[in-house]
């Protein structure tokens, strides 16, 4: 039995290094009697055959598997002596496929051969997975055509315990909403597909995934990936996509949500007074009035193009959805839309010979949207004519991947894999009218020059885009992996490259500028002092504490990065039940402008260590202990670079004494010159004064401490405790007059001082600071220079759960989470300003900006219950339910500054004051509790052999409409007047709805 037990762990150590996130591999492996000619053979069913030797130890392993179902077989001089079929793999996950001698074959072995008198059996596959050192959770296809669910890979990633919605309502480019991991913003996960990395290069927000029908397996994962992956410190999205087998297979699929089964969204009222000029009363957006349908087609077939050689995969999906969605008060419209999502999947697998594979695969997904605007008529209730065509836009893009494997050796094996992304952001108006203004705000027009009515007019674009703005990404990723004794080392490398070209915007109308109005009950007051606007009373038609802005926006350029990374890790089996994984990960990043010329650079040695260890505590797989400490590096989106080119983002004030019949204001007295807050007037800066010479890449430590053990045959229990602490982020940072101030003491003259700067906040920062000869030094700012608190993100959690693995009756799974997410920064989000990164941040803007910060980050919740399974009734009848309770983020009250209510930055009511007393995120309470539980019901009918499903999922069955984002602005255009949308929901949870579903897999 000991013999056995080392035999078993020192073989689960082969191939630990296969056993990680963001792969499409796994293993096998297992030990055996030790006889002379032994073998181990092992093929699925799309004609890969491998023949694995066995040491004198009786362990073998064949790594780097596609996964799939397999068939093991124990070879003696050429013949099978014993056979386990229907193995299925898992991505990361290895499978123990062992032998041992006994006096008879069992009778539930109906598999077994008996050769030369051996009598030889099979193992079962152990209830916990002894191979790897990490978390995450799996979910095949078949489960995924179980559960009531989205199918998409966001919601599959909900069903991880330490998974929760974006706050603010994020959504990915194709309009799926975004997930935080572990408290991190929503846009530090990575996606992946077949291996490529498909995440957004723009803003991270989301990546390309894969129709239905194609989908084999999604690996959630958590934490604590090796060495070989890393730009992510949120978690991981990781699809795998289905390939073509020997057989046969065709299928398709046709869902529908009709607009009769959704309920009615509950409607939204301003809670803290009402605007100048209300258009309704207190009714703000009339959700109760929009309606939507669905449907969605998916087809999909496979088999052999060459039987045993070669195989192909393809399949297709296309999402249509129509609607309307009545807009808010402040706009004045009602959207009529219509949204397509096509997706496509392809995949071919040449079997070249046993020990040579290549794999093509291609993919697609794209979003259009199209509609017509209406005016809307509040009172009514009903649309009051045509009013213009809506945007019509196209997210997404298309990529193909090419992977090579060689089984050089048994325990060499060399992987490559390149691919290349193309994706676009395309937005213009089919009817834009070029000689309309827009105008926003109207219900903050003085009442006695509209007649209390606001004044507008047809104009819907606030901002022309360039329409062929597209990014390049590509992906080459290179490793060999080598088995040594009880060491098996891998390195590689895993570059990224990404060009963004043609990134232009600038603002609509004839002008190039927008009309935005305003008012301030404190017109004797200066309306923003830092930028040296004065109190409308100071002029002519003033008193009153109207105003309006003139604003300018235009930006454009192309932009270029590039992160490469190499690395080495050693998964070393340390005695008989301890393995240990041992990484060093080296990440580098570059950012350029148009020019090519770095503005944003890390390419000195940034070292990412990784070690974790599992301790098979009873040698049997029933006991696992695991724990996993390591850094995780992560680059800058291409978004933030957008200033690198130079912008212009101006405000220009007057008074008014009229509004002319298209909305404008008329009679105007200039109270200002154009001013912006962040120095943007179009200069391109040189970029070494864009971002501070000392800046290094954000990054996080992570530790991990968990167990799961068995409970008899039917269950699974488990704990884990994660801490996880942002050592350093980037943001922008626009008190420039601090380094000038600094530089001065130095004996310098700063020659460039309308600019924010990339810095590390928190921290000292050196810049490069230009004199007018044109000469630079550098110049380094304390953080009590900067008068900035230090960063702070920090996370941990409880994690507790009990799953009771499929038995061929039902399976079902229950987790808890106990959390806390605190301090003064998400990373690269912002959840009470909704912004979902970049240069769209407010934190760290200015130091008053800071004061107060520190709390219960947006991405927050203490408390999240899930459980979901199903349960096989009849073999034609299946239950299922997926149940999420998550209690609320905190809420916030943003102000003006301090108990006077000043505006020292320029920002308005965003600083952590709220009616002139600290207001620290949560300081005005909770949201409430996310409350969720979605059912379904499946037929297959034994006439069809149960190849035909006919379901129905009923989503948020309880009809819950948590507010998931309030309003946080406490006051309006002053610190002593008041925000009438103050308190009131942004974004609610999704009503209940209804999805009929047929479904055919032949």
């Amino acid at each position: 039995m000991k013999h056995k037990l080392l035999a078993t762990v020192i073989g689960t150590a082969l191939i630990a290094t296969t056993a990680h996130g963001q792969s499409t591999t796994s293993s096998i492996l297992g030990h055996v009697p030790v006889q002379a000619g032994e073998s181990v053979t092992v093929s699925n069913d799309s004609g890969l055959t491998r023949t694995v030797g066995v040491d004198s130890q009786g362990r073998y392993a064949a790594n780097q598997l596609p996964i799939g179902t397999y068939t093991v077989s124990l070879m003696l001089n050429g013949q099978v002596i014993q056979q386990r079929k229907n193995v299925l793999l898992q991505v990361g996950i290895g499978s123990d496929v062992s032998f041992t001698e006994q006096e008879a074959a069992p009778a539930s072995i109906t598999n077994a051969k008996q050769l030369s008198g051996v009598s030889v059996s099979a193992n079962a596959i152990p209830s916990i997975d002894v191979t790897s050192v990490d978390s995450r959770t799996v979910i095949t296809a078949d489960q995924l055509a179980k559960l009531p669910m989205q199918h998409t890979a966001e919601a599959v990633a909900l069903l991880a315990p330490a998974t929760n919605l974006g706050a603010g309502g994020a959504t990915s480019t194709t309009g799926e909403s975004l997930i935080s991991f572990g408290g991190s913003s929503s846009t530090e996960n990575a996606y992946y597909l077949n291996g490529f990395n498909t995440t957004d290069p723009n803003l991270a927000q989301g990546g390309i995934t894969l129709p239905y029908g194609s989908i084999d397996q999604e690996e959630v994962y958590t934490g604590g990936y090796s060495a070989q992956y890393g730009r992510s410190d949120g978690g991981v999205l990781n699809m795998i996509g289905k390939s073509g087998t020997n057989e046969w297979h065709f299928g398709g699929q046709f869902l529908y949500e009709p607009s009769s089964m959704v309920a009615s969204q509950d409607s939204t009222y301003y809670a803290n007074g009402l605007p100048p000029s209300p258009v309704a009363g207190r009714l703000y957006d009339p959700r109760n009035q929009n309606s939507n349908w669905s449907s969605v087609y998916d087809l999909y077939v496979g088999g052999p193009i060459i039987r045993d050689k070669l195989f192909f995969f393809a399949s297709a999906e296309m999402t249509h959805t129509n609607g309307n969605s009545v807009n808010s008060v402040e706009s004045g419209t009602d959207s009529h839309y219509k949204d397509t999502v096509p997706k496509w999947y392809a995949k071919v697998n040449w079997n070249i010979t046993d020990s040579n594979l290549l794999e093509l695969t291609g993919a697609s997904e794209k979003s259009f949207t199209s509609g017509t605007v209406y005016n809307y008529d509040y009172s009514n209730l009903s649309d009051n004519g045509f009013k213009a065509y809506a945007n019509d836009t196209k997210h997404g893009g298309d990529l193909w991947v090419a992977k090579f494997t060689s089984y050089i050796t048994d325990k060499l094996t060399l992987t490559a894999m390149y691919g290349s992304m193309k994706t676009r952001s395309y937005i213009e108006n089919p009817a834009y009218d070029p000689d309309t203004t827009y105008v926003g705000d109207y219900t903050r027009q003085n009442p006695a020059l509209n007649g209390g009515t606001p004044i507008t007019n047809n104009q819907t674009v606030t901002a022309i885009n360039n329409p062929d703005q597209n990014f390049v990404t590509t992906n080459l990723r290179v490793a060999l992996n080598y088995t040594l004794g009880d060491h098996t080392l891998t390195a590689g490398i895993d570059n990224l490259r990404t060009a963004a070209r043609e990134q232009d915007q600038l603002t609509s109308g004839p002008g190039g500028y927008q009309w935005i109005y305003g008012y301030t009950n404190t017109p004797t007051q200066p309306l923003v002092p830092s930028l040296g606007v004065g109190p409308t009373a100071n002029y002519p038609n003033g008193a009153g504490g109207y105003y309006a802005y003139k604003y300018i926006f235009n930006q454009g350029g192309n932009l270029f990065s590039t992160e490469h990374a190499e690395y080495i890790e050693d998964n070393w089996q340390v005695n008989d039940r301890l393995l240990l994984s041992i990484g060093l990960r080296d990440d580098d990043f570059t950012n350029t402008n148009a020019s090519a010329v770095p503005y944003m650079r890390q390419t000195k040695p940034q070292w990412a260590p990784r070690l974790g260890f599992s301790w098979d505590v009873f040698g049997d797989s029933t006991f696992k202990v695991f724990g996993n400490a390591g850094r995780y590096y992560l680059g800058s989106p291409i978004a933030p670079g957008d200033p690198a080119n130079g912008y212009v983002a101006t405000s220009q004030y007057y008074t008014y004494s009229g509004i002319a019949a298209d909305g404008t204001p008329t009679g105007l007295t200039q109270m200002s010159q154009p001013v912006s807050p962040n120095g943007a007037y179009g200069q391109t800066p040189d970029p070494r004064t864009m971002t501070a010479t000392s800046l290094k890449a954000e990054d996080q430590d992570e530790f991990m401490l968990g167990f799961q053990k068995t409970a008899g045959q039917n269950w699974v229990y488990g704990a884990k405790l994660t801490r996880r602490i942002l050592r350093h982020v980037i943001d922008d940072w626009c008190d420039v007059g601090a380094l000038v101030n600094k530089s001065a003491s130095e004996g310098i003259t700063d020659v460039n001082t309308d600019t924010c700067y990339y810095i590390n906040p928190g921290e000292a920062n050196t810049f490069a600071v230009q004199d007018p000869s044109g000469a630079f030094h550098s110049v380094t700012m304390t953080n009590a220079d900067f008068n900035f608190p230090r960063a702070v993100r920090r996370y941990y959690a409880l994690e507790t759960f009990l799953e009771h693995p499929f038995d061929g009756k039902w399976y079902g799974k229950i987790s808890y989470a106990f959390s806390r997410s605190y301090g003064n920064s998400e990373g690269q989000g912002q959840s009470d300003i909704r912004a979902t990164g970049g240069t769209q941040n407010e934190d760290w803007d200015f130091p008053e900006l800071m004061v107060y910060a520190n709390g219960p980050q947006g991405n927050d919740h203490t408390n999240v219950i899930k459980a979901y399974g199903y349960y096989a009734i009849t073999p034609e009848w299946l239950v299922s339910a997926n149940l999420n309770l998550t209690s609320g983020g905190p809420k916030y009250c943003l102000g003006y500054y301090g108990p006077q209510q000043t505006d020292p930055d320029g920002y308005g009511s965003n600083y952590h004051w709220c009616n002139g007393e600290p207001s620290p995120p949560g300081a005005t309470g909770r949201l409430p509790w996310l409350k969720q539980l979605d059912l379904g019901v499946h037929y297959r009918p034994a006439f069809a052999n149960h190849k035909l499903s006919l379901g129905v999922d009923i989503f948020n069955v309880f009809n819950g409409q948590a507010p998931l984002n309030l309003q946080a602005d406490f006051n309006g255009s002053s610190g002593g007047t008041p925000n009438p949308l103050y308190g009131t929901p942004m974004v609610l949870q999704q009503p209940r709805y209804v999805r009929l579903g047929v479904t055919y897999d032949y």
